[in-house]
């Protein structure tokens, strides 16, 4: 799936860290979507249904944003994930928030990196069309 040529090749945008950086901050950050969710279903709540539709919406762009970046090499499409990644985390955390103020803040490293992700994505887009 990952072209590593192609990804070695592409013109990077400024503040773009080394590669090394991104699976330990990926592994912390699944730890607490996975610590969080848990807190929000643990939670008694009275209607829980949009907490669990945006966490799971996310999870599948989160899930989907690779194989379209690195394995189809379609950085354009794979921004337009990415932001929609971006809202669903904060729709995300203001649903967690309602039932679990630890569950959303958790949450809150995630968004940050996502917002951060994003503008790697569009740097990549515009530099390298």
């Amino acid at each position: 799936m990952f072209n590593s040529d192609w990804f070695n090749n592409l013109t990077k945008p400024p503040f773009t860290p080394p590669n090394q950086i991104f699976s330990p901050a990926w592994a912390f950050l699944y730890t607490t979507m996975f610590v969080s969710f848990v807190i929000y279903m643990l939670k008694n709540g009275e209607n829980k249904f949009w907490g669990y539709t945006f966490f799971f919406i996310q999870l599948a762009l989160n899930l989907l944003w690779s194989p379209v970046f690195f394995g189809l090499q379609l950085i354009g499409y794979a921004l337009i994930l990415i932001l929609m990644l971006d809202i669903t985390i904060f729709l995300t955390i203001i649903e967690f928030h309602k039932t679990s103020k630890t569950a959303a803040y958790l949450l809150v490293p995630y968004f940050l990196w996502l917002i951060y992700a994003t503008y790697l994505n569009f740097g990549y887009f515009i530099l390298n069309q």
